[in-house]
């Protein structure tokens, strides 16, 4: 058996802009739908996002006296999803900027994990772009929207 060549897995990574139609309802001056600008990232990028929104805190009853696992405490671990996919789509979206300090003050917002939710009000407005921007990063469920999919994949190729 002979050995096998590794060079194909040492690659330069670059940085990847996919377009996306956004939702029908924000148009441009040209009267369409707004092309979302997506940047890849990689998928140690999205786990360190989403580790960032794990807490990890001893297990009490309610005497504050903690949960015992045998000789070892128990502990309660929580996971705030909705700051995790807030910061996931503020580091991903290129444009609409969601950083951008002049939209952040429009908006009032001084948290960017809560702009999609001010940019983007309305749920099927925020479902939208949450789909279109997992889709760009090979997260989540492909068949939720084919016409996000379908331009993605003629863009990707």
């Amino acid at each position: 058996m002979s050995k096998r060549d590794l060079r194909a897995f040492m690659r330069e990574v670059k940085d990847e802009i996919i377009f996306a139609p956004g939702p029908d309802t924000i148009l441009g001056e040209d009267g369409q739908p707004i092309m979302l600008e997506i940047k890849a990232l990689s998928a140690k990028a999205v786990q360190e996002i989403n580790d960032k929104y794990i807490t990890r805190v001893m297990a009490v009853d309610k005497r504050g006296k903690p949960y015992m696992n045998g000789n070892e405490v128990a502990f309660k671990t929580t996971s705030d999803t909705q700051r995790a996919t807030g910061h996931i789509l503020a580091e991903a979206l290129v444009y609409p900027d969601l950083k951008d300090p002049e939209l952040m003050a429009f908006y009032n917002c001084y948290d960017f994990t809560q702009m999609a939710n001010n940019v983007f009000p309305r749920t099927d407005e925020f479902a939208h772009v949450n789909r279109a921007v997992l889709a760009a990063l090979g997260i989540g469920r492909e068949a939720d929207n084919d016409d996000t999919n379908k331009s993605l994949d003629d863009v990707k190729n």
